[in-house]
């Protein structure tokens, strides 16, 4: 079965493009590579809309995050989440506490 590796990249607009698989075993890498986002420069807006598998570790990512662009005073907002990511937040109660627009 061939996976495909998540990416973060960033776009000619300013948005944060993810892409490939969030899955347990791959999103350590893909935090690693997005730290260099939470530097306290400007707004972040993460477009998912590039993912095309998630499980739980792609939903504890948003949330870490959530908590790297508080701690960076940085305004942090996810865009087109994928439905399986948005059912696993809803289940976990961390719908809530996700910046989605």
């Amino acid at each position: 079965m061939f996976v495909s590796a998540a990416k973060v990249e960033l776009n000619d607009a300013g948005t944060i493009e993810v892409s490939g698989t969030l899955e347990f075993g791959l999103v350590a890498d893909l935090l690693k590579s997005s730290q260099r986002f939470f530097s306290g420069e400007g707004d972040l807006l993460f477009n998912l809309s590039g993912v095309n598998k998630t499980d739980s570790a792609g939903l504890a990512l948003l949330v870490e995050w959530v908590a790297m662009a508080r701690k960076s005073e940085q305004a942090l907002s996810f865009q087109d989440i994928p439905k399986q990511m948005l059912d696993i937040a809803r289940v976990s109660g961390l719908d809530d506490i996700l910046p989605i627009v």
